[in-house]
């Protein structure tokens, strides 16, 4: 089992007829995920890699029973799409694109509530469960199906961390790349608890950057989560002032560095790690060595 994408997801994506969305589609299909349609206003009737396209998500969700949408589209047209999603009856929409309008994820992620869907992104790498679904852009190279699930603001460190785990023989359960703008759909807290209640997810990674609170506020959650939690932050080093890649990750006074967040992290009964290479041997002590 896996949290948020299955092999029976299924998954329309949103912007398929873009350069963009033609050759994500096609690396998705190679994971096996279940894409059953494609949008792009104008080209409905065509296909792409196979996939029928329409001009709305409506017509994806009524002729496809489509329950899960991706974004490959411009920045401006996000919050008008995951709307369109959100309206036709989509439950979980990945927000690929980067650098969304801070006033359009505040209103993206007060609409998604209101209607039971949960937003993954702004500038997510997606979420891929291994030998189930990959849904947005992460290589699966360094994936491999196991039994530790991953949540994450860096697509690099879910990349990292995942081969981690795959090199060491643990393996991975689900991997959500939460994203790296400043205003997300989905926040650690909200993540958590999934892998908590997945029977096949025995510990979780958490990892976090500089800059923001969603670290910090994910404290009272994981206070009530049952199994381990290891955290690790990036950036432990970055200057205070200075945006490090994500337009999220940026230290501002004392609020938001690594160590702040380690601190609260480990207070509320997460195993902080300083490096890569301590993952495998602080699961070893929490777990056991890897099955199978």
């Amino acid at each position: 089992m896996a949290i948020l994408v299955t092999k029976r997801s299924r998954v329309v994506v949103q912007g398929i007829t873009g350069k963009s969305g033609d050759f994500h589609t096609s690396q998705m299909l190679k994971c096996r995920t279940n894409i059953v349609a494609g949008t792009s206003p104008g080209k409905g009737g065509t296909t792409v890699n196979g996939i029928p396209v329409y001009d709305t998500v409506r017509e994806c969700v009524e002729r496809h029973q489509a329950d899960v949408s991706v974004l490959f589209l411009p920045a401006r047209f996000v919050l008008d799409s995951t709307v369109e999603a959100i309206r036709a009856g989509i439950k979980l929409v990945v927000v690929v694109p980067e650098h969304i309008p801070i006033h359009d994820m505040i209103r993206i992620r007060k609409y998604a509530k209101a209607h039971g869907t949960m937003v993954i992104g702004g500038n997510t790498a997606g979420i891929i469960s291994p030998d189930e679904a990959n849904v947005g852009i992460i290589p699966p190279i360094a994936f491999k199906k196991g039994r530790v699930g991953s949540v994450s603001r860096s697509g690099s460190m879910t990349y990292y961390v995942a081969d981690t785990l795959t090199r060491s023989g643990y393996g991975e359960s689900t991997c959500v790349g939460l994203g790296g703008d400043p205003i997300l759909g989905s926040t650690f807290a909200e993540i958590l608890p999934l892998f908590d209640k997945d029977p096949e997810t025995d510990a979780v990674i958490l990892v976090g950057e500089i800059g923001g609170v969603y670290e910090e506020s994910a404290a009272p959650t994981i206070r009530q989560i049952r199994k381990p939690i290891l955290a690790i932050v990036g950036g432990r080093y970055a200057p205070v002032g200075k945006r490090m890649g994500h337009a999220g990750a940026i230290i501002e006074g004392e609020m938001g560095t690594a160590q702040t967040k380690l601190n609260a992290l480990e207070e509320a009964g997460a195993y902080p790690v300083m490096n890569l290479s301590d993952i495998p041997k602080v699961l070893q002590e929490l777990i056991g060595p890897p099955k199978g």
